[in-house]
């Protein structure tokens, strides 16, 4: 995919949602989001092995209020907001998951579903919300199945 496919992609809210990628397209999607002024958000995840330390580190970069709660409800709601964070679009980049993933797959996959939710409300509204996890080739075939 070229440049200005990727972008346009990035550009259609109807087709964001939270996708497992290949670790060697992160720098070709936080560049394309950057072109289309996206807020990108890279989340580091590598010393998270669990669900509570992956939201309080989810919270720091995205900058999320002092009444959130810690807890998936208070997520869902921070990421359907973020009101405090303004843009025409948002590329979170969600790095490292492969250990609260295997610590916490359920708890794991729903923060998925949350994040697919929040890509369509945010699409009702016409605003692409992507979440982006960078893994292996390996773990892509995996995931995949």
């Amino acid at each position: 995919m070229n440049d200005i496919e990727l972008g346009t992609l990035l550009a259609d809210p109807t087709q964001a949602g939270a996708y497992f990628v290949d670790a060697r397209d992160r720098e070709a999607l936080v560049e394309a989001g950057g072109t289309l002024q996206f807020a990108v958000l890279p989340v580091d995840l590598r010393a998270c092995a669990d669900a509570d330390a992956a939201m309080c580190e989810i919270a720091e970069v995205l900058r999320f209020p002092d009444w959130f709660g810690e807890n998936l409800d208070a997520l869902a709601d921070c990421l359907g907001d973020l009101s405090w964070l303004p843009s025409e679009g948002y590329v979170l980049v969600l790095e490292n998951t492969a250990d609260w993933r295997a610590q916490e797959s359920d708890t794991f996959d729903t923060v998925l579903e949350i994040l697919n939710q929040t890509a369509q409300r945010w699409a009702e509204n016409r605003v692409p919300f992507w979440a982006f996890l960078p893994v292996s080739t390996l773990d892509l075939a995996a995931i995949n199945g």
